[in-house]
């Protein structure tokens, strides 16, 4: 911000969808939607949020929608992966990758009957590269906002109630 700080913001209403598969987890994948219009930022200074909303920025009203579709899932070890996708943001879609962890995840809880999974996953992308140019700072100057956008993503999903497979029958003897 500025060439100062980095400044964070969030996004409120977003919807995503996961296909697990343990045993293969090159064959899951993921889709994201985000609401552009329900960016929100810590204490903006007044008129600030609608700016980054507004045309110069995000231009939420023409572009509602962000989103992301995995086109590849790389397991790189026993709870990491390079998920690869198509970002869509700004009307342009650009490839971008993500290192995700898996945190854990239960089959079902007295508290929670429902199967749930949990990840982190953090990745980057120069915005300019999406239409959203505005403010990145001159070659050689680090005064502007940085056209560098780091995402964290932190995520639960949950599935239907576990079901106990059905026990093999037992030999008659």
């Amino acid at each position: 911000h500025l060439g100062f700080s980095h400044y964070t913001a969030h996004f409120d209403r977003f919807d995503a969808k996961l296909r697990l598969d343990p045993a293969a987890p090159e064959k899951s994948s993921v889709t994201a939607t985000i609401d552009a219009r329900s960016l929100g930022l810590p204490s903006p200074p007044e008129g600030f949020l609608d700016q980054i909303r507004g045309p110069d920025w995000l231009d939420a009203a023409r572009f509602p929608q962000i989103a992301f579709r995995s086109t590849a899932v790389e397991p790189t070890g026993p709870r990491t992966a390079r998920i690869t996708g198509d970002l869509t943001l700004h009307g342009v879609t650009r490839p971008v990758t993500l290192e995700a962890t898996f945190n854990g995840g239960y089959p079902g809880h007295p508290f929670d009957p429902n199967a749930r999974v949990g990840f982190s996953a953090h990745g980057a992308f120069d915005r300019s590269q999406f239409g959203v140019a505005y403010g990145v700072p001159a070659q050689g100057s680090t005064f502007g906002v940085s056209d560098r956008v780091d995402v964290q993503i932190e995520a639960e999903f949950s599935g239907p109630p576990w079901k106990a497979p059905a026990s093999a029958p037992s030999p008659a003897g």
